[in-house]
């Protein structure tokens, strides 16, 4: 894996983790902070709790599951979201592809797909066409 300053900042993966995930998403929850960044879920656990502790985040239980978000009334909270920021966007985006790759909320009903053919420059679709037979031929 890879790492970023909040690990040295705040002392360990599992921080990182936490802050940049609920940066991301806007909530989180220790399992999948454990999952997405291979760190242990009772390291994770144990940072989102030190970080509801000292005001940073808010939790709401869902179901049987403790849910965490930024909490929007600290002033130390807002200042924490806004040096995550630098580093998020300082990531490359082939990290964050990796990082955050799994899509959290359902696609809205009526939403186009967009293939990656459909993404590519008009020149490099020209390209391909150039290079590659046309149907049929050999």
């Amino acid at each position: 894996m890879f790492s970023t300053a909040l690990q040295d900042l705040f002392g360990g993966r599992a921080a990182e983790a936490v802050l940049l995930h609920a940066f991301h998403y806007g909530e989180t929850y220790g399992r999948v902070v454990s999952r997405d960044f291979e760190v242990s879920l009772e390291s994770v656990q144990r940072q989102l709790d030190r970080f509801e502790r000292a005001g940073a985040f808010i939790s709401k239980r869902q179901g049987r599951t403790l849910v965490y978000s930024w909490n929007p009334k600290s002033r130390i909270s807002s200042r924490l979201r806004d040096l995550v920021a630098v580093v998020h966007e300082g990531l490359s985006p082939r990290s964050k592809e990796s990082l955050f790759s799994e899509r959290r909320h359902p696609r809205r009903k009526d939403k186009p797909v967009i293939r990656a053919v459909e993404i590519q420059k008009p020149e490099m679709l020209q390209r391909k066409a150039e290079v590659s037979p046309p149907n049929g031929a050999t």
